[in-house]
């Protein structure tokens, strides 16, 4: 990435369906009301070869209250103090507006390199709306429609030498560096390690209100993502890069998902849609819960989403800072977990205070802990001494008088752990044996919590006769033609 690039204006006028144009992919949530983004979403852009960085806003608005309008605008103000470059865009169909001109005056005070941008600019109406922007004072301004992708060509113009210009400048700041690879310290034949480039992906998820912005906040170090006492602020899935306690992550905040049955806007709709599909991006999904109202149905079903997706699953349970019988309530809530997820049993159970940040450090250690499991390889000698065992502690049942045969075993995959088992009549197998069988192996090879895929196949019939159709001997076939009673 060469430089950053945030894009910033007043609400709908086409920020986040230009930021996806840059991006290549519908990131960013778009919809006809105005507000739609709220907080700060970064995407590795790609323009006629031109790589860089840019950041959707939230949009910026005459508030400098503690409101939800104001909390916003000051997230949007400190994403135009980290970017490089600002891409002031207004609405070419409106034309400038009061808000505009405070906008623009707001950036010449912060001293931001400002692009002027006129978006919906096709037709007479969006040329007119081209030369009303001169009066904002900004330079020239770059006639675009983020829907259509008109000129993009002429924003590559503006970027390319500012480009350049961020490269020189980095090239004589980054200090020469010489670095001596020992021989043979590169590790062959061993499972992906999170590194920066490969960061640990992680995605919290839970109702409304449980305090996913501010534990993401908290362990990223920094007010990044917009928080508040009004339930229902994220709505899109924001994924941040950070290195938390030594280790590369990349973290999806996700919005609240309430019932079904109480999801009626549209809007709503698409974010917690956004949500789900950041559960299937990650590799461990942190599922929090509040520790006034913990495990209602809706915790209930957002945990078994996130086992059926197949991810590691960690339980955090927030606001632990309010309770004040905590033993009694940290009993409390592990029984409740064995009783109403036994799918999920073993899985780590940790009490985290997103405000104080205590109970930080046992999140980390869940989630190490839960990705090293979900990764699990299990050779075939240990399964087949293991299905042995468990065989003659507990033997198959017999359907019908024959008993179910289990030959052998082998894990076919990871992430999560996969296993196959060989047996005669899979299909006639009880569930009650199969869960047997999970739990069997949760124990012996310490897999608690992790989903795990068992799979029951048959071998078939290797009678290689089995399909053959039975033929007479041609001598009695002649012997039965020539003689008619017999």
């Amino acid at each position: 990435m060469t430089f950053t690039l945030a894009i910033v204006g007043r609400p709908n006028v086409g920020k986040s369906t230009l930021f996806n144009r840059l991006v290549g992919r519908r990131l960013a949530l778009v919809d006809d009301q105005p507000g739609v983004t709220r907080d700060l979403r970064e995407g590795e852009a790609k323009l006629f070869g031109l790589r860089f960085t840019v950041i959707d806003t939230a949009g910026l608005e005459e508030v400098t209250d503690d409101s939800l309008q104001g909390r916003m605008r000051r997230l949007t103000e400190r994403a135009v103090d980290m970017a490089d470059v600002s891409l002031f865009l207004i609405d070419g169909r409106v034309g400038v507006t009061p808000t505009d001109q405070v906008l623009a005056d707001l950036l010449r005070r912060k001293g931001a390199r400002v692009i002027l941008g006129v978006n919906k600019a096709e037709g007479r109406a969006g040329e007119d709306g081209a030369l009303e922007a001169w009066s904002l004072g900004l330079g020239e301004p770059l006639r675009l429609s983020a829907e259509h992708g008109e000129g993009m060509e002429d924003l590559y113009a503006v970027l390319a030498p500012l480009a350049e210009e961020f490269e020189e400048r980095a090239a004589q700041d980054a200090p020469e560096v010489d670095v001596d690879i020992p021989e043979g310290s590169e590790d062959e034949g061993e499972a992906p390690r999170i590194t920066p480039a490969k960061p640990l992906q992680i995605a919290v998820i839970g109702r409304p209100n449980a305090g996913k912005s501010t534990l993401i906040n908290r362990i990223l170090g920094e007010d990044r993502l917009l928080t508040g006492p009004e339930a229902g602020i994220t709505r899109d899935a924001i994924s941040v890069r950070a290195d938390w306690m030594g280790t590369p992550i990349r973290i999806f905040d996700t919005a609240g998902m309430r019932k079904r049955a109480k999801v009626q806007e549209k809007l709503e709709k698409l974010s917690v849609a956004d949500g789900l599909r950041a559960v299937r991006f990650a590799e461990v999904v942190v599922v929090l819960l509040d520790a006034q109202i913990p495990f209602e149905t809706q915790d209930l079903r957002i945990a078994d989403f996130a086992e059926t997706e197949g991810r590691a699953v960690v339980v955090a349970v927030n606001k632990w800072d309010l309770e004040a019988e905590k033993q009694e309530k940290l009993a409390e809530l592990k029984e409740m977990f064995d009783r109403l997820l036994p799918q999920l049993r073993g899985a780590p159970l940790v009490t985290v205070s997103a405000l104080t940040g205590r109970g930080l450090d046992r999140l980390h250690a869940a989630i190490l802990k839960a990705h090293d499991v979900w990764n699990r390889r299990v050779t075939t000698a240990k399964l087949n001494q293991w299905l042995g065992a468990m065989t003659e502690a507990h033997p198959p049942p017999a359907p019908g008088g024959r008993r179910i045969k289990l030959r052998y075993a082998t894990q076919v995959k990871t992430r999560p752990p996969g296993f196959v088992v060989m047996c005669s009549r899979p299909d006639d197998m009880p569930e009650s044996y199969k869960r047997y069988l999970v739990n069997g192996l949760r124990e012996a090879f310490d897999m608690p919590g992790t989903p795990i895929r068992l799979t029951l196949r048959g071998q078939g019939d290797k009678n290689p006769f089995k399909d053959r159709k039975k033929s007479t001997p041609s001598r009695l076939r002649k012997h039965l033609d020539g003689k008619k009673d017999y």
